[in-house]
């Protein structure tokens, strides 16, 4: 067997400090900033990035202060990235709450419920699939072999954790004369409505004042969106912006032109806010209506690998062990009896938050069969996907929605309808979301241990305290952001929970602009037709601001010029990895620096407003900040992700 072959870098047979307090307390801190960081992320840029890598760079560095082995590292670093996970499947779903009316906040304890069952049910679920599709496998993980590669070289000393550190504190500061609740120094990006003709329209019989243009704004000087553009590469980055020049370059102006002579639409002062208005009632459902198509897409062209996961999880699933008698310690699971008792004791609190949502007793039933059901066999899809693509690429907002809508047609037929039934189906849609988060996210950090040779039932333990901890805490961040930028805004616009409201509101509330997204999946079967590149990626720049997605595909570029670099140097295949790898971690600091900076200013925000003083750190800076400034941070970050890299990649070891 192909397994008995396998040797860990920590042999089974090694006795050595692993699941300590201090492995433990690290990756919880380090979850609850990592998960705060990744909320404010994926609701301002529409993607998550995994915090594996930064967790591991983290964990080697702090732990090696006061002695920490690899082991320890290991741990630390599988608890870190629950936070992570856990919070991607909750800004999918639980923002939908406030962006369909159902809430007028975030009602903490429902929140908290939905992402501790849904994570605790993925974990749950993947200790039934480890053997499975961990030791038994031969799928590739490529970030799980990315980051153990990297936590093996940082034994010799270079951990990175300048590189993630220093970038910390720049993002930060920059972020803070940003922010139009810090000292608002730079304005974050410039915009304007360039006229090109005066000209007439008719329509129906009249004729209309037409002021044909475009509306433009430059690129946001964001750290953190350039290095998320850095991080998924230009190719990705590209297929984003291609979405915002479809929507503001040609979708903006032509429904400008459509309402340009409505009457009422004079009141709105000016091209830019018409723009900016149609942008966000009429151009967004349409992206929804691209999403939708774009999802299930995505799903049937990974048909094979969905079918692959779930027959394997259903085969397999008899052969888990009892116990772990006899077996090697890199190969022994919690008990799989308590798991099982474990999956069965959760359904009563998941039945009891159905039951509040929907106040129906066969609705409440309903959902938790489905949601157990569901649940299971997308976790050991999102387990296996992660296995092939790595948990950056997991598609679990496609997932989410063919749950949500196998729920919101369940409720139609019961007859659970308007907020209740919106309320309980976007309870579903959250647990299962935070289920397959966790699930893939787990799967991938047991790979990582299993390479190194960490002990599985330990880092269940950890994975299980940092979703407890992570599931009660991150409700308040989130709710902070929404305070002070406005969940659903253009500040704030987090598009999969807009999909996921726009859905919940048309099938089971009744509320739908129809026509538009209708027009939207016409639009998402056209780009499928002419096999345009990931027809998801496209319909989400067109849902977000065109900075956002502009910065992102200027950090996108940025990765194509190293990379023309490295290739013009003759560089090796080890200083290419080199290069990437310190870029890798110079974008990451960046990421987690701004994030973290507008979340504290967020809490600034809501304590003075809560005093009532008035005052603002606003009050500090320019009545208008320029736009030119923030030239300052493109140039900066050139020389940051390339110049750096490049010369990273030549220095020794």
């Amino acid at each position: 067997m192909a397994e008995k072959e396998f040797k860990p870098y920590v042999a089974a047979k090694t006795s050595m400090k692993e699941l300590s307090i201090r492995a433990v307390l690290l990756g919880v801190v380090m979850a609850l900033v990592l998960g705060t960081a990744n909320a404010y992320v994926g609701m301002k840029a529409g993607l998550t990035v995994a915090a594996i890598f930064p967790a591991a760079v983290v964990a080697m560095a702090a732990l090696r202060v006061v002695g920490g082995t690899i082991l320890e590292e290991n741990i630390a670093r599988t608890t870190a990235s629950v936070g992570e996970a856990l919070v991607a499947g909750a800004i999918f779903t639980i923002p939908a709450f406030l962006i369909t009316g159902v809430w007028t906040e975030l009602n903490y304890w429902q929140s908290s419920l939905i992402m501790l069952i849904g994570g605790l049910l993925g974990i749950l679920f993947v200790i039934m699939l480890r053997r499975a599709l961990v030791s038994e496998s031969d799928l590739p993980f490529p970030e799980s072999i990315a980051a153990s590669e990297m936590v093996k070289a940082g034994q010799g000393g270079q951990t990175g954790a300048k590189y993630l550190f220093a970038n910390m504190g720049l993002a930060a500061l920059w972020e803070l004369f940003k922010n139009p609740n810090g000292i608002a120094f730079v304005n974050d990006s410039a915009k304007t409505f360039v006229s090109l003709a005066q000209s007439k329209i008719q329509l129906l019989g009249q004729k209309f004042n037409y002021d044909g243009g475009f509306y433009l704004q430059s690129p946001s000087a964001s750290p953190m969106l350039m290095g998320v553009g850095f991080i998924i590469g230009p190719n990705i980055s590209a297929v984003l912006f291609a979405g915002a020049v479809m929507g503001w370059m040609f979708l903006v102006p032509a429904g400008v032109l459509l309402n340009s002579g409505i009457e009422g639409v004079a009141h709105l002062g000016s091209w830019v806010d018409l723009a900016e208005d149609v942008w966000y009632r009429q151009i967004r459902p349409l992206a929804v209506g691209t999403m939708i198509v774009a999802a299930f897409y995505t799903l049937y062209n990974m048909r094979t690998a969905l079918f692959t996961g779930i027959s394997k999880a259903l085969g397999d699933i008899g052969k888990v062990k009892e116990d772990g008698e006899g077996s090697s310690r890199i190969d022994i699971d919690l008990n799989l009896k308590t798991v099982m008792i474990s999956v069965a004791i959760l359904t009563v609190p998941l039945f009891l938050l159905y039951y509040f949502f929907s106040d129906s007793l066969p609705g409440s039933l309903t959902l938790t069969v489905l949601m157990v059901i569901l649940g299971f066999f997308f976790a050991a899809v999102a387990g296996y996907l992660v296995g092939v693509v790595g948990s950056s690429n997991n598609p679990i907002s496609g997932l989410t929605l063919s749950s949500l809508l196998i729920a919101a047609l369940l409720m139609l037929v019961i007859g659970v309808t308007g907020k209740a039934g919106i309320a309980a189906v976007l309870g579903v849609a959250g647990v299962v979301c935070c289920a397959a988060g966790i699930a893939g996210d787990m799967m991938q950090d047991l790979k990582v241990g299993h390479m190194l040779g960490g002990t599985p039932w330990r880092m269940e333990i950890g994975e299980i305290i940092g979703v407890i901890v992570a599931s009660l805490v991150l409700v308040f961040p989130m709710q902070l952001m929404h305070n002070a930028y406005g969940i659903g805004s253009a500040n704030l616009p987090a598009p999969q929970a807009g999909l996921m409201a726009l859905m919940s509101q048309g099938i089971v509330g009744g509320e739908m602009a129809w026509p538009l997204v209708i027009s939207g999946m016409f639009l998402g079967l056209s780009l499928i037709l002419i096999k345009a590149p990931a027809p998801m990626l496209i319909a989400v720049g067109m849902y977000l601001p065109f900075n956002t997605t502009a910065a992102i595909f200027v950090g996108g570029i940025i990765k194509w010029i190293l990379d023309k670099q490295m290739a013009k140097r003759n560089a090796t295949d080890e200083q290419k990895t080199k290069a990437e790898n310190t870029g890798l971690l110079i974008s990451s600091g960046l990421i987690a620096g701004e994030s973290l900076m507008a979340v504290i200013l967020a809490l600034l925000f809501g304590i003075l407003d809560y005093t009532g003083s008035g005052f603002a750190l606003a009050n500090l800076g320019l009545e208008n900040p320029s736009a030119w400034l923030g030239l300052l941070a493109f140039a900066g970050l050139l020389y940051l992700l390339v110049k750096v890299p490049m010369k990273a990649a030549t220095e020794k070891a």
